[in-house]
């Protein structure tokens, strides 16, 4: 069974940081992709920042330069450092993890398996 806890969220003022953890169990593809995606009231859940199985890491304009995305190397735990961020961040925030067929690694569609988002709020 395959298990996505995420960890990390809360509250920050703008320029703040935050680091984002998500626990992965039981999902043993070696071809997965791991994503962080997040989703605003009233808005589409997009995309954040991706990092496939060779390990090449991918970022939406929205937080590049101040977003990072990482892994344990046993591919446990999954991380995304927020810097810098502005109330145009808060959200709540997903780990996801799946196998891309041929389609854009931003399609939340293409995820086969989600966590239970963590709420991250940016304050002015």
């Amino acid at each position: 069974q395959v298990q996505l806890v995420e960890s990390g969220g809360g509250s920050v003022q703008a320029g703040g940081s935050l680091r984002l953890s998500c626990a992965a169990s039981g999902y043993t593809d070696s071809r997965r992709c791991l994503g962080w995606f997040r989703q605003a009231p009233g808005k589409e859940r997009e995309g954040v920042a991706v990092i496939d199985s060779d390990g090449r890491t991918s970022y939406a304009d929205s937080g590049k330069g101040r977003f990072t995305i990482s892994q344990e190397p046993d591919g446990s735990t999954l991380y995304l450092q927020m810097n810098s961020l502005q109330p145009e961040g808060t959200a709540m925030y997903y780990c996801a993890a799946g196998r891309i067929y041929g389609g854009s690694i931003w399609d939340h569609r293409q995820y086969s398996y989600w966590g239970q988002g963590d709420q991250v709020t940016v304050s002015s």
